[in-house]
């Protein structure tokens, strides 16, 4: 098991931004993917968007053309920067480690959950 630590998140209102982080010791050594995920209240977790070891990512419809996912190797870290934000996009916001083309060697952890409320 690895602790995820998730920083980033707050209060915007819409049309704002934030940048969320995600890091993960030995993440980039253990080719590990990176998935970012969301649960609004009431709501089922909707994966959101990821990124694998080769840096290929991937991004649901809702978020499309508004948040990018990328990676700092050295850091061991993953960002998700959310722009251009909506009200729907308020949840409760969780990277975790995943397996792509790789296992990682991580196996599955779970961030703590970072808040992000954006007011109209």
């Amino acid at each position: 098991q690895v602790q995820l630590a998730e920083s980033g998140g707050g209060s915007v209102m819409a049309g704002g931004s934030l940048r969320l982080s995600c890091t993960a010791p030995g993440f980039t050594s253990n080719r590990c993917g990176m998935g970012w995920y969301r649960q609004a209240a009431g709501k089922q977790r909707e994966r959101i968007s990821s990124i694998s070891s080769d840096g290929s990512t991937n991004y649901a419809d809702s978020v499309k053309g508004r948040f990018t996912i990328s990676k700092d190797k050295d850091k061991d870290t993953v960002y998700l920067q959310m722009n251009s934000l909506k009200p729907e996009d308020t949840a409760m916001y969780s990277c975790k480690t995943e397996s792509h083309y790789y296992s990682c060697g991580l196996g599955s952890n779970w961030g703590q959950g970072t808040q992000v409320t954006v007011s109209s």
